[in-house]
């Protein structure tokens, strides 16, 4: 069937009222703290400690390319209350099946970030006593998965529980990370580090290793919420209930009762000058809540660097196996001494660790939303019954992928795969919502050249980024 058919099909409806903006901001928050997890405390920090200032010059620019990204995806699901998931699917099956995969490959070994969590919890407490590093940090990894897993089974709506959690994550380490910034030390080195961080600086502080030709494209790429990662935005706008979202429906309702139906399907919204209205506020949402996720990861990932270049660079010590979480401690011991080493590894441990509770709830979700999309007699099945059997399911599967390597390497690998996909999303969110959404939607609400152009230069970017890593790689 013509996927413009379908959607043409689908009812209008009045979009919800705006319900103020203390109320509707928080999957910005969330996005923000998911991505404190792998690029602000791990590649960047590497990177800096090891070549210096001379890839810092990417940093903004590789944040900035996320925005045109993140406001599409997020454009999408609050015009029809639907999954940028099936925004594909309704672009063409076959393209959302390969999507699919290649995104549930990628997310095999997210549990790499328990295990970085666990690094840091070892190095706190030595124990269990005699064990080695490789075997205290899995037991940590595997204890706070099991706490995340009834956490998420005991709550009733989920994601308010993701929401809360993850703004007192950003909380506590915007807070510790400023008190470090603010240290003699640090100032010391910040007049030549804001100056490489806007203009390039001379060359590398030691020889280019091919070896981290991954890791800087990692940095790079994932500067925010990069690969699969940023479609979670999408996830997190419909269970908030922002935009037409609030019209489908939970996919974990309240506990009492009946679970809330979740409908598959979306709405359009209606022509009239009340929606117009409706629009322009939920329109300056949307906007406000990627920057204050885009802006607010920056600027930790710039204060985290900062403190790779004070501290780490010129020692030599580099965040790297079972060590990711412990070199840094030196952020906060030098400020606090032996309890600022002891609040940066607690810091540290939900920095990382809580990227897998995350995760686990978004890939759950985005699971269970593909298998209504594609199998209709799934849906007589409440979705929260899907979304707890891949709870169920990932829990299992990356508590054996903990067992293969490291957690960088895994995390890398991860990365990798799920970097076609950034390729791939500026021309698709183009075909997605540009010409497919665009064509059954009130003028108002059809996006602007200036958000075609911005598509054009992240697609370009990204292309650029993969050109040059399969030409390092072949080398």
């Amino acid at each position: 069937m013509d996927p413009r058919t379908v959607i043409a099909d689908l009812p209008r409806a009045r979009l919800p009222a705006f319900p103020g903006w203390l109320a509707a901001l928080g999957p910005g928050i969330v996005w923000m703290a998911l991505a404190q997890g792998s690029g602000e405390l791990i590649w960047w920090p590497y990177i800096i400690a090891k070549y210096g200032l001379g890839f810092l010059f990417l940093l903004v620019p590789a944040c900035l390319l996320q925005f045109p990204l993140s406001y599409e995806i997020g454009r999408y699901t609050l015009l029809t209350g639907e999954s940028i998931f099936h925004g594909f699917f309704r672009l063409h099956r076959g393209l959302g099946i390969f999507l699919w995969l290649l995104m549930t490959v990628s997310f095999l070994w997210f549990g790499a970030f328990a295990s970085a969590g666990g690094t840091a919890l070892a190095a706190l407490t030595g124990q269990p006593a005699g064990w080695s590093p490789r075997g205290q940090t899995l037991f940590w990894a595997y204890l706070s998965i099991g706490i995340f897993v009834a956490a998420l089974l005991a709550s009733g709506v989920v994601y308010n529980l993701i929401e809360r959690f993850m703004k007192c994550v950003a909380l506590v380490t915007v807070a510790g990370m400023l008190w470090s910034c603010a240290q003699p030390e640090v100032w010391r080195a910040a007049p030549a580090f804001f100056g490489g961080l806007l203009l390039p600086h001379g060359g590398l502080a030691r020889p280019w290793d091919a070896e981290d030709a991954t890791k800087l494209l990692t940095a790079v790429t994932f500067a925010g919420l990069g690969g699969f990662w940023i479609l979670f935005y999408s996830y997190w706008l419909r269970d908030k209930g922002s935009g037409m979202a609030a019209r489908i429906g939970r996919i974990t309702g309240p506990l009492s009762g009946k679970p809330e139906a979740v409908s598959c399907d979306g709405f359009l919204p209606e022509q009239d000058t009340v929606n117009a209205a409706l629009w322009t506020k939920w329109r300056r949402f949307l906007a406000t809540d990627v920057l204050i996720g885009l802006i607010g990861n920056l600027l930790t990932t710039v204060m985290t660097c900062l403190l790779a270049y004070a501290l780490l660079f010129p020692a030599g010590l580099l965040p790297a196996e079972y060590d990711i979480a412990v070199v840094q401690s030196l952020f906060f011991e030098i400020s606090l001494g032996e309890a600022g080493r002891i609040l940066f590894l607690v810091v540290a441990a939900a920095f990382l660790a809580d990227t897998w509770l995350v995760t686990a709830d978004a890939v759950a979700r985005l699971q269970a939303d593909i298998v209504n999309i594609l199998f209709p007699a799934s849906r007589r099945i409440p979705t929260r019954r899907w979304y707890y059997l891949f709870i169920a399911a990932l829990t299992v599967i990356t508590c054996l992928t903990m067992l293969l390597e490291a957690p960088g390497p895994l995390i890398l690998l991860s990365a990798v795969i799920g970097f076609l996909g950034t390729v791939l999303f500026p021309p698709l969110l183009y075909r997605v919502n540009h010409r497919l959404l665009a064509r059954h939607v009130p003028r108002w609400a059809r996006p602007s050249r200036a958000s075609r152009a911005l598509l054009l230069v992240s697609f370009c970017a990204y292309l650029a980024l993969a050109a040059a890593y399969v030409a390092v790689q072949l080398l």
